[in-house]
């Protein structure tokens, strides 16, 4: 017998589903000659619960979603060599882009009428950075490989880990205290990690592929590099998530550690990571836009968002850019670092739920930052095609790479 109720539940026809919002969202995109990213989302937002209902945040969407950042940045990460994050101009970029929002959000949230707690961890929201939505909008424009794109993801990995070290000064200043100790044990487990993952990448992990690559397993089966590169991505990802930092940190140090290396087969391995990316990636986007419900807004709640995001943009710009031009990078790609910082995606979010999860901060809040992320996660693609890179920038798809002149 038919039962719709069950074919609707099955696996097969939520793919289906996720697959044709996000070509909508391709559709989207070209009619506003936007980025794809900007149109998946803007599809994301349609079908989800803020205006059609068709589809909600589901674990399964989740799940999807969170394996299409994990590709992502992986995919990313083998465009970038180690040397390009480990600098000190990167590390000050950080450090900056954190401390600025972090007491811009305090104090908005204190204008605004909200309790300390409240207030702490609406500074500790600000300071997170998405590195994913930044990154893949410079691989659509063929922007990758320029001095601020480099900038930007290095940044963003240490922002990572002082956004956590923030998270757990946030918890012990509302909880009573803070414990020098254990913020030592945190971040030392992730420097630990970063460094390990590096060096164990580049000196083992790149001699065994390359080792791979000239069986004659490689030779009958090419795709076995492929999978073996995934599995590695997916291992990293998980030892990062153990010691307290994003899985796509550790993904992205995965592809890094990948980077550069000379493979017969090599074709095989990178179409592989493309053509997985293209699928998960646009299922990491259209989460992003289910998950807003603009049904829990009122008008209090929205001059708040809108003030929220305001500073939430011009605190990163400000905390990131100035930095950037201080140290010499000139005004334009200054201008690509602090926008390029702006997108507070999935990361603050984790933020604002551990928040109310603690009874810290109320649903109200929650909303409010849940809405200043996916507004930071609209808006800089929007500045970064149509202002710093509007005579030069290729319209392509999350996947897809091209050519473009370099600024």
């Amino acid at each position: 017998m038919f039962d719709s109720a069950s074919i609707l539940s099955t696996t097969e026809f939520q793919m289906s589903l996720l697959m044709f919002v996000a070509l909508a969202g391709y559709l989207i995109a070209y009619r506003i000659n936007q980025s794809a990213v900007v149109g998946i989302i803007l599809a994301g937002i349609l079908v989800g619960p803020s205006l059609l209902g068709l589809i909600t945040y589901t674990g399964f969407v989740s799940t999807l979603a969170h394996l299409g950042a994990v590709i992502m940045l992986f995919t990313i990460g083998l465009e970038f060599s180690v040397k390009d994050i480990a600098k000190t101009r990167n590390l000050v970029i950080a450090m900056l882009g954190v401390l600025v929002p972090a007491f811009a959000g305090f104090l908005l949230g204190s204008v605004f009428g909200y309790d300390f707690k409240a207030s702490v961890f609406i500074g500790t929201a600000l300071t997170a950075t998405s590195i994913a939505i930044t990154a893949n909008v410079l691989r659509e424009m063929g922007k990758l490989q320029t001095d601020a794109a480099k900038a930007i993801i290095g940044a963003a990995v240490i922002d990572d880990v002082l956004a956590l070290l923030a998270l757990s000064v946030s918890e012990g200043l509302v909880n009573g205290g803070v414990s020098v100790a254990s913020l030592l044990v945190t971040v030392g487990k992730a420097v630990v990690f970063i460094v390990v993952g590096i060096v164990i990448g580049r000196v083992v992990l790149n001699r065994l592929i390359v080792r791979l690559d000239g069986t004659k397993i490689a030779g009958k089966y090419p795709e076995s590099l492929f999978i073996f590169a995934i599995m590695v991505a997916f291992l990293y990802a998980l030892v990062a998530s153990v010691v307290g930092l994003s899985a796509i940190v550790g993904s992205f140090l995965a592809g890094a550690s990948f980077a550069g290396v000379r493979l017969s087969r090599g074709m095989i391995f990178k179409e592989g990571a493309e053509h997985l990316q293209i699928i998960f990636a646009s299922i990491f986007f259209v989460s992003l836009g289910i998950i807003m419900d603009l049904h829990q807004m009122t008008m209090t709640l929205l001059w708040f968002v809108l003030a929220l995001t305001v500073v939430a943009m011009a605190a990163k710009v400000i905390g990131c850019g100035l930095p950037a031009a201080m140290l010499g990078m000139g005004a334009r790609n200054s201008l690509v670092v602090g926008v390029g910082m702006v997108p507070r995606g999935e990361v603050a979010m984790i933020v604002a739920l551990i928040g109310l999860g603690q009874g810290l901060i109320g649903q109200d809040v929650y909303a409010a930052v849940i809405l200043m992320a996916l507004l930071t996660t609209i808006v800089p693609p929007l500045i970064l095609r149509s202002w710093l890179f509007k005579y030069d920038a290729v319209i392509a798809g999350p996947g897809e790479r091209t050519p473009s002149r370099q600024p």
